[in-house]
């Protein structure tokens, strides 16, 4: 992967730590009380997408047949201008990986390579840990202690609803390498970024820094990592034998795929739905973010079917490149610079299958009685106010300072992190009926959007 982007990848994950924040009290936006709601057939689309597709992180050969997928599926829901918008994807291709421990016993280490890293020599390399627990801990370290070793960051990830435990555990999967580096590791490993006892793998974007040589750096299962952590704690000399044969390609040919439901009455603007196509190698996908994609499209599927009055289109994107770059955000937002103006509010679904527990906005003041109008028109679901200026999410972020005006649905995240980036990211840990309510809370909101 190039150093630009690398600095992009920097960027996004920085951004995405930052959005994973522990939300303001949300305050009640209406009395009603949640509904039920209908099947909307979003989880149909999920699994389509994870099983025909399957794996697609961008560049790879499943990246193109997740446009060709998203191209077909939309034209077959009825949408209207349906193109595959080309953009450039970094490639990076994870190969072989494989760890154990060599002393104080020897055992078979559950591990996965971290986005973006560099390989190991062909017969890996072995080396003593050194435990630290945060950044900060491997900053203040003598570099003599580090030297020739392999960090071992050992920072447990706490659960929460609204996701605010991964943006205070996210920056050592996304710094830790460079920070060892710079103290003279010859790899770095992390307790993956994730919740959950399951003795998997959470992969995830790492980077780098043009001044410090690239190390090797991976995640190790939670219960591993936590024997390591026990071993260590009792004073036993831990080494690792780690091989990896990850590496960066020349970037590939990708898109942001897009369709529109157009306005049936006068042409007011553009309400955009985004969610992002690309997924990591170890799973399907599925909640992370087929189950977006298929909010976004089932919602403005039932608008289209249920609204015959529009004044706005609503065009729906499916990004490419979301999880490593940021690259189809950048293409959108240049591509339709002389529209920007036009969008009257955007919206993205990537905090997987989870119910939507609150709103939030973003944007000009002028346009907060839309969004008032919006918060009542969900609140019947449930949903509540976070007072918070919305985060809009990570596709969006091009669009904040062309002040385009954002809307945020936060989502119950609670398990969400069980299964993030892992080989369980499949339809079969999808909730259906929290699938359902996130359609219908979206699709409340973009008809308000969409004819006010």
């Amino acid at each position: 992967v190039s150093p630009p982007a690398m600095r992009a990848i920097a960027s996004l994950l920085l951004a995405l730590a930052a959005c994973a924040r522990t939300p303001s009290p949300v305050t009640a936006a209406a009395a009603a009380p949640a509904v039920s709601v209908p099947d909307s057939g979003a989880l149909a689309i999920v699994r389509s997408l994870a099983d025909e597709v399957g794996p697609r992180l961008a560049g790879s050969p499943g990246d193109a047949l997740a446009v060709a997928w998203a191209e077909r599926t939309m034209r077959a829901m009825g949408f209207a201008n349906v193109r595959a918008e080309p953009v450039r994807v970094p490639h990076w291709e994870r190969g072989v990986e494989s760890a154990s421990l060599t002393a104080p016993v020897a055992r078979p280490l559950v591990l996965a390579a971290l986005g973006g890293s560099v390989g190991t020599p062909p017969e890996g390399v072995e080396a003593e840990l050194v435990e630290v627990d945060s950044l900060d801990a491997l900053d203040a370290l003598d570099p003599a202690r580090v030297q020739g070793k392999i960090v071992f960051i050992h920072r447990v990830m706490r659960v929460s609803p609204y996701g605010s435990g991964y943006g205070e555990t996210v920056p050592v999967r996304v710094r830790g390498a460079v920070h060892a580096a710079r103290k003279g590791a010859v790899a770095v490993v992390i307790r993956s970024v994730g919740t959950g006892p399951q003795r998997i793998a959470h992969t995830g974007a790492t980077r780098y820094d043009d001044a410090v040589p690239r190390i090797p750096a991976a995640a190790l299962a939670a219960p591993d990592a936590d024997a390591i952590h026990r071993l260590l704690a009792a004073g036993a000399t831990v080494r690792m034998r780690l091989q990896l044969g990850c590496r960066a390609l020349p970037e590939a040919d990708s898109a942001n795929v897009v369709g529109e439901v157009p306005a049936t009455r006068g042409d007011e603007g553009i309400v955009l739905l985004g969610a992002h196509l690309d997924a990591w190698d170890l799973g399907t996908g599925a909640i992370d973010d087929a189950a977006g994609a298929a909010i976004v499209l089932s919602a403005a599927r039932a608008v289209a079917t249920r609204v015959p009055e529009r004044r706005r289109a609503i065009r729906v994107v499916l990004f490419a490149n979301e999880e490593n770059g940021l690259a189809g955000a950048r293409a959108y937002a240049r591509a339709h610079q002389d529209e920007l103006a036009r969008h009257a509010v955007a919206m993205e679904a990537d905090e997987g299958d989870g119910r939507v527990l609150s709103l939030s906005y973003a944007g000009d003041e002028a346009a907060r009685p839309r969004f008032e109008a919006v918060l009542r028109a969900v609140a019947r679901y449930g949903v509540r106010l976070d007072p918070e200026p919305a985060r809009g999410g990570a596709d969006l972020s091009p669009l904040v300072p062309q002040r385009v005006p954002r809307l945020s649905f936060g989502q119950d995240m609670t398990r969400y992190f069980d299964h993030h980036h892992t080989v369980s990211d499949t339809p079969d840990v999808v909730d259906a009926r929290a699938l359902d309510q996130a359609v219908a809370v979206y699709a409340a909101a973009v008809t308000e959007l969409g004819t006010m």
